[in-house]
């Protein structure tokens, strides 16, 4: 990828975050940062030339922070600090968690409150750059004091130490570093406290899944379009005037999506003209979908504030008032909240997606259409099981939508007395969706063999472009197949964004 994000604290977007993250964008920083950063390590040395005592810099940390350490220990006292905490367990995480982790890392240390020396910066810059991306266990944090287990995996190979993957092999950190040309560091006063002290592991998790669950939440309609074409839904349920007198923006948008993209359907039907009513799954979309955006908004808000603002601790005011001063900016509750708050709503995304799959292949509620979606029944079994394979996804969301935030188990022998569990809340968050995106494709699969059973050329403009995606990849199943490879393919098309960039050239770009 060509594109370059430059790094300066202040305006780095979600969108950057995923193109260095996913896509391999290149990293620089911006120069006119290079002089906050300075100042910033100038109060440092300053504050170690007075021999004044100040938090992290020349003192132990969490309850040790009453103990003194000495000019000749302040190195091995960053150096400890990271040995100590990566002690995580579990898979490391994905390499494009990773990436945003030091992308984030950087742009937050870069703002010039962190006190830690330029070739710091380079080398988390360098190493995204060069490629060389450290093996990050994915469990162990509370959320509080930052996401220090995990980041002390992160910055391990920098110090030459730990493990990092480098052209799709793991080295140790040493090697992974001289491979790549990256020249590794020895952390200096303050420095390996201002690379752990963060929220920067939830993040990179969180933003990933904000990314991808926004697009979701516009798949879900596409899907929800072609589903209610071809069960003939009621259309004036989706009518405008509906929702103004109800003006959540949420469901204004999701019904506005819907007449958009059922537009020239001869398939939809007036309300009376051959049933009064839909069900919940079908009449309630744009309520269920549009309560799931309300909450999405809170959600991407705090994302968007987080990715640029300052989490480490203790914080340096440089200045002729110069301050360093002890905070909490590393607790992670407010992104613990809004972690679980995007499983949540992902959850019901999902939720209301199996309902439909039901209503499709269920011969009692489908309208006329065959049993479990196939002509030759009872030889063949249909779509009987991708509906189990649905239900055993939204069944496990539930148990994964329980909030990590409401949990606290103090730290630190009670000077962290209350921790956010941010971090297994984003990890859980992102579960969710990709099972969620599970649900829809397998939706899309059961929409398109129903849609079959009727005219296609009666589908609307949007649904029909949402058949012929899939018919691209997946043809129409007169007999049982063996099912996986074409739920895979319908998958990648939810996971890619396939769907909804072809769908949207046809519509426009939906809410």
């Amino acid at each position: 990828m060509d594109k370059v994000i430059k790094i300066n604290g202040s305006d780095l977007t979600i969108e950057d975050v995923v193109a260095v993250a996913r896509y391999g964008a290149k990293v620089e920083l911006d120069e006119n940062q290079k002089a906050a950063i300075l100042e910033s390590r100038q109060y440092i040395e300053d504050t170690l030339e007075r021999g004044q005592a100040v938090y992290g810099i020349n003192t132990g940390f969490g309850k040790f922070c009453e103990t003194a350490i000495s000019d000749e220990e302040l190195d091995l006292l960053q150096k400890n600090l990271i040995y100590s905490d990566a002690c995580g367990v579990g898979e490391p995480f994905d390499t494009e968690i990773v990436r945003a982790m030091l992308l984030l890392r950087a742009n937050a240390v870069c703002k010039g409150y962190s006190g830690v020396l330029m070739r710091t910066i380079d080398c988390m810059i360098n190493m995204l750059n060069a490629g060389v991306h450290p093996i990050v266990r994915e469990k162990g944090s509370v959320g509080a004091s930052g996401d220090l287990c995990p980041l002390a995996h992160m910055v391990l190979p920098m110090m030459g130490e730990g493990e990092a993957e480098y052209k799709d092999e793991v080295l140790p950190g040493a090697e992974a570093m001289k491979r790549a040309g990256v020249d590794t560091i020895v952390l200096k006063a303050k420095e390996g406290l201002a690379l752990i002290n963060g929220t920067q592991a939830m993040m990179g998790n969180a933003v990933l899944a904000v990314y991808d669950a926004e697009k979701l939440l516009k798949e879900a309609d596409i899907v929800t379009s072609l589903t209610f074409d071809a069960l003939e839904g009621i259309i004036d349920a989706y009518d405008e005037r509906v929702h103004l007198v109800r003006p959540h923006q949420g469901q204004i948008d999701v019904a506005e999506n819907l007449r958009r993209l059922l537009e020239g359907s001869g398939r939809v039907t007036r309300q009376g003209q051959k049933r009064m009513q839909d069900s919940y799954s079908l009449r309630c979309v744009p309520q269920i979908h549009g309560a799931s955006r309300l909450a999405f908004e809170y959600v991407k808000k705090t994302v968007e504030t987080e990715i640029n603002s300052v989490t480490d601790n203790p914080l340096i005011f440089p200045g002729e008032d110069g301050a360093c001063i002890s905070g909490g900016n590393f607790h992670g509750q407010p992104i613990a909240i809004a972690m679980d708050t995007l499983g949540i709503l992902v959850s019901e995304i999902a939720n209301v997606s199996e309902r439909r799959i039901e209503k499709m292949v269920n011969p009692a509620l489908s309208h006329g259409l065959p049993a479990f979606l196939i002509a030759n029944g009872g030889v063949n079994d249909g779509f009987m099981i991708p509906q189990y394979v649905a239900a055993a996804l939204v069944s496990e969301n539930k148990v994964l939508a329980h909030p990590a935030s409401v949990d606290s188990i103090p730290t630190s022998a009670n000077q962290e007395d209350h921790v956010s569990m941010g971090t297994i809340g984003a990890r859980k968050a992102r579960t969710i969706l990709n099972h969620a995106q599970h649900v829809i494709s397998i939706e899309l699969l059961c929409a398109a063999q129903a849609a079959d059973f009727g005219s296609i050329e009666k589908l609307g403009k949007g649904s029909r472009e949402a058949y012929n995606t899939m018919r691209e990849k997946v043809d129409y199943m007169e007999n049982d197949v063996i099912f996986y490879p074409d739920m895979d393919k319908a998958f990648e098309l939810v996971e890619k964004h396939e769907l909804l960039d072809r769908v949207e050239r046809v519509v426009g770009e939906l809410k």
